[in-house]
């Protein structure tokens, strides 16, 4: 499949260029899927943090973890406070534990040979799996800590906020910035 490639969209009229995608059992998702439809009939009504609330909310979700990038931290507290108004919040930091890259042999930022916390989304992963939380989002994560959060969460994941420090966490930035596009990606603007 090359969707992002195809111009016709026809599925959007409900033609369907594909089996694979229709013989789906959607039992098990469903709930899931009829309140997702509900707040996506809502659409440029609310913002991704109050679809996030409502969605919780509908979900009749209870206790909620937040894995943020310490970068992130004043994000996270803003988060944090907001989702306390109605639900238990368990939030957990990337450099939980502390450990230095050195231990892993991993990549320091400065070749100073100070000690350098990592991070760690096994971590951040395992202790919201202690929690119990019933869903956990990602505010900005690094790229690869993200996946491995999510890979090792027990609880369904949902990212907020994408970490991009060029562009003031926005990666479609890129797609949306004529220079981007010409001179770093060697596209033609569209």
């Amino acid at each position: 499949m090359k969707c992002a490639l195809c111009d016709n969209k026809d599925c959007q009229q409900g033609k369907s260029c594909t089996k694979t995608a229709t013989d789906i059992d959607y039992t098990p998702a469903k709930e899931t899927m009829r309140i997702a439809s509900e707040i996506e009939s809502k659409y440029m009504e609310l913002t991704r943090l109050e679809e996030l609330i409502l969605f919780c909310k509908k979900m009749k979700f209870e206790r909620v973890g937040i894995a943020f990038c310490i970068g992130l931290s004043a994000e996270a507290r803003i988060v944090h406070e907001i989702l306390t108004r109605d639900f238990e919040v368990h939030s957990v930091c990337c450099k939980v534990g502390g450990t230095d890259k050195g231990d892993l042999g991993l990549a320091k930022i400065r070749d100073s040979g100070a000690h350098e916390t990592m991070c760690n989304p096994l971590g951040q992963a395992a202790i919201l799996n202690a929690e119990g939380t019933e869903l956990n989002i990602i505010i900005g994560l690094c790229i690869g800590h993200d996946i491995l959060f999510t890979e090792h969460s027990d609880a369904p994941v949902t990212t907020l906020a994408v970490k991009d420090r060029v562009l003031a966490h926005n990666p479609l930035g890129a797609v949306y910035s004529r220079y981007y596009l010409e001179n770093v990606f060697g596209m033609a603007s569209r």
